[in-house]
Parts: C-alpha cells; structure tokens; sequence
C-alpha cells in the first residue's frame, strides 16, 4: 500500500489533493486515519462524487514518509499516469 505512493505520481495535502480532484486526475486518494475528520470532509466528498477509491488505513506520519517529506500528511492523492 505504502510503497505505491513512493512510486507513483502524486500530490500531497488538502490543497492541491481537492484541486486534482476537482479536475479528475486523481486516480487513488490516502486519508490518514489519525487526521481531523472536519478537515477531510470535502476530499471524502469529492471520492464519492468522482468514485475515486480511498484508503484510510496509514497514519499522518506514515503517509508523509511515504511521499517522501519531513511531516506528516493528512492527504496524498495518487495521480492518472
């Protein structure tokens, strides 16, 4: 799970995750399971409206190694080759 987001095109965080989203690049989302559920309201609501899967089994912490940065990440968006 993890090592594909090492390997794959992304983008990291609230911000540019709803904005790949709203433009329908995104082909996988990772919610941290540990992040404030207030904050994901919206990514979890344009998943559903672009039925995009969602995996929320990795911690903040796990996500932000995974993509390679120093803190923890709340969203990594996996993005259409």
């Amino acid at each position: 799970m993890l090592s594909e987001i090492a390997l794959c095109h992304k983008v990291v965080g609230i911000k540019q995750s709803g904005r790949a989203l709203r433009e329908g690049r995104v082909r996988k989302v990772f919610l941290a399971c540990d992040a404030d559920p207030m904050v994901l309201t919206n990514i979890e609501a344009l998943c559903a409206e672009g039925n995009i899967p969602v995996e929320k089994d990795a911690t903040m912490r796990e996500l932000g190694l995974s993509a390679g940065i120093a803190v923890g990440a709340s969203v990594i968006a996996l993005l259409n080759d």
